[in-house]
């Protein structure tokens, strides 16, 4: 049977790799196993950008990565990037994906902004406070196997700023409140443990084509987080790409 040439069997996932942990997201995805050939790219200046499909942005030095980025000229190809094609953001690459940032280094953060959040720069503390928890995520292949959350200088979600004309704001994973610092916990724990009102207690969580987690997927063994970046957040970009008319 003659294949539909608008059908594409190949899929191109660009990671940023300027500095973090961009070489263990590279060996996530080359461990999936999907119906699309999965095509990675080194993402390093804007030639490599346009070559992608998608984008992550691992974890890091949010503001080295992005010091390096505009060194690149990466920033604003990245910008219009989001605008139409999805992204990841993982730990720092999170904090640079969001559209305000409390606590950010003297002279200031510089974000993409293509998820309508606040979020804190080491809310969940310094390096020795970091932890370790399992995560119910909705959507995960095997979703009543917990995802191992890795959290080291993790941000914190601080607000959810939705303008009503952004896309809504999915929630799909959310973490203990017991498990906030001190200062970040604002309800009797004994109400609920994962309190639904309080945007600390979020994780992970998309909106429109994004992706955002607080914590480092990439640093398991575990490759759900990768496949259901791909499968929820990728694919269905391509397919209404190749069915829109040239």
């Amino acid at each position: 049977m003659q294949q539909n040439p608008s059908v594409r069997d190949t899929v191109t996932i660009g990671i940023l790799a300027l500095q973090g942990a961009f070489a263990e997201h590279q060996v996530m995805l080359q461990k999936l196993s999907l119906k699309r050939q999965v095509i990675i790219v080194l993402v390093r200046q804007q030639e490599d950008l346009e070559k992608c499909d998608a984008l992550i942005i691992p974890g890091g030095e949010s503001t080295t990565i992005a010091l390096l980025a505009r060194l690149a000229g990466l920033l604003e190809p990245m910008r219009e990037f989001l605008k139409t094609k999805p992204v990841w953001g993982t730990c720092a690459g999170a904090i640079l994906l969001a559209r305000w940032v409390e606590n950010p280094k003297k002279g200031g953060q510089e974000l993409l902004g293509g998820i309508s959040i606040s979020i804190e720069r080491n809310g969940f503390g310094s390096q020795v406070e970091s932890f370790e928890a399992p995560l119910e995520v909705e959507g995960l292949r095997e979703s009543n196997r917990p995802f191992h959350g890795i959290f080291i200088r993790a941000p914190v979600v601080v607000g959810l700023k939705p303008s009503p004309t952004d896309a809504p704001i999915q929630i799909i994973s959310r973490i203990s409140a017991s498990l906030l610092p001190t200062s970040q916990t604002t309800v009797p724990l004994d109400e609920d443990d994962t309190d639904p009102r309080d945007p600390r207690t979020i994780v992970a969580l998309r909106q429109g084509l994004h992706l955002l987690t607080t914590f480092h997927p990439e640093l398991t063994k575990d490759d759900r987080f990768h496949e259901y970046f791909v499968r929820e957040c990728v694919l269905p970009t391509l397919s209404s790409r190749s069915s829109s008319p040239a």
